[in-house]
């Protein structure tokens, strides 16, 4: 299965997620085995700038199954989900923190509102 989670750094996995999935600098994109162990390549997001619909498209071309993030736009969610791709928001900590969560199953998706409603598209 391959995971994508937005970082704000590229420390491995003790980067911390990004409050806003498509303008996040980095993305963590996971290889995760089914014993739980995972391989994580941390990669500059090439549409921190972008139009609606290009993250996503992104991550479909990647081949994501999973993206776990803390915050994201309603049209980012619904174009993901119309991909196929299942989304878990509401996540915090680091990549390590989460992927332990996820391991567990304790992970759930929660809408995370951030109090940024400045989205400009240029």
């Amino acid at each position: 299965m391959k995971i994508a989670i937005p970082l704000i750094e590229n420390l491995g996995k003790d980067s911390r997620i990004s409050e806003h999935f498509g303008r996040a600098p980095y993305f963590g994109l996971i290889e995760y085995k089914d014993n739980g162990d995972y391989d994580l390549e941390i990669i500059e997001n090439p549409l921190v700038i972008h139009q609606p619909g290009e993250v996503p498209t992104f991550m479909k071309n990647n081949g994501v199954n999973l993206v776990i993030a803390r915050g994201m736009g309603e049209r980012g969610y619904l174009i993901l989900k119309k991909f196929g791709i299942n989304v878990i928001r509401g996540a915090n900590g680091t990549v390590d923190e989460i992927m332990k969560l996820f391991k567990e199953d304790k992970l759930k998706d929660v809408e995370f509102h951030n109090h940024d409603h400045h989205h400009h598209h240029h």
